[in-house]
This record gives C-alpha cells, structure tokens and sequence, in this order.
C-alpha cells in the first residue's frame, strides 16, 4: 500500500495533531518534535539526529542532512525561545529526541514516529498525516505566506521547482480560492 503523505492544511488539523501528541507517552518531546518539524521543514531522519549542542550555540545552526549529505542551515529565530524552554535542562551532547528505549542513549528512531503518526492518523480520519507531513505542512505555510517558490526550493535543498511543488500540493480547491476575486478587464 502506497501511503500518501500530505500537509496539514489548516490551524483546525494542527491543533488536532498536537491534542494527540500531548496525550503520548512523551509529549513534551512528541510535542516539540512536531513544532520543531513544522517550523523548520527538516526530515524526520534529521530531526531525530539533532544533538542539544546544536540548537544550543546558534539560532541559525547548519547541519548535514542525512539523505542529501548537503549542508543546511535552520533558521529558527522565530521559534528560539521555545527551543530554549525545550533545552534548558539538557546537556550538549544528549540527543534532542532521546530514544524512548536505550535509556537516551540512541536517538528516537524514525520508525517508532511513523507508528506514533500513524495511529494519531487514524484518529484524524485517516487524512494522510505520516512524518514527511511536517515537512509538506512546512513548505505549504511558507509558501502561502511568501509565495516565493525559489526560497522554498532553497530551503528543501530542491533540484527543481518542481520537485517543490509536489511538495506543498496545491489543491484544485485552493488554486479555484485563488482565483475567486481574479478578473481582468471587468
């Protein structure tokens, strides 16, 4: 079975994914690596390999994305204090989502968030919520915020726009919203 991720499209399904997340076994962390994933547009693969020392030094750490090897930077100036609330009490070498299992010594594993999404999923109606959502959801807000399709090609490390705009998968429904007052010569 084919598992078709998609963004969270509105604030009403954000919120319904973080009531869900707030009632896991470990919301704060579950919590925070949803915000985090949504406001950063990183791959679950390289959330969970974030060390604390990272987000510590610098609002704008750079990074080796793991699928790519490319370099990448997170701009998290917008969402800083609360990286540092999450921190604070954390040493620079632990992981920012400690494994569940090891004792903190691993971080989180990608296939124990995609079980945890999926069943948040299933509660939602089945609307194709998976890890790659947060990074779709990211890409939608950006782009309904800025309508700068090359930033956002920049910020997923894109080949093409293409490729982007896959990503944020615009509806018929929201390109017919777009166009609701357009008209040309009236």
């Amino acid at each position: 079975m084919v598992y078709n991720s998609q963004p969270l499209r509105s604030e009403d399904q954000i919120n319904d994914v973080l009531f869900y997340l707030r009632r896991t076994r470990y919301p704060e962390r579950d919590t925070f690596l949803f915000l985090l994933g949504i406001n950063t547009g990183l791959r679950c693969s390289d959330l969970l390999n974030l060390k604390v020392g990272t987000l510590r030094h610098s609002k704008r750490p750079e990074i080796v994305e793991i699928k790519t090897g490319k370099k990448k930077t997170l701009f998290l100036d917008a969402i800083y204090p609360k990286v540092e609330q999450y921190i604070k009490d954390k040493a620079d070498e632990d992981w920012v989502f400690p494994s569940s299992q090891n004792h903190g010594s691993k971080p989180e594993s990608v296939n124990n968030v995609y079980k945890l999404f999926k069943r948040i999923d299933a509660n939602l109606g089945n609307i194709g919520f998976t890890t790659h959502s947060m990074r779709r959801t990211f890409g939608l807000w950006y782009y309904r915020k800025t309508h700068d399709i090359l930033y956002l090609m920049r910020l997923f490390n894109h080949s093409s726009e293409e490729i982007t705009k896959r990503y944020i998968g615009i509806t018929d429904e929201e390109l017919g919203d777009s166009l609701r007052e357009f008209k040309i010569g009236f």
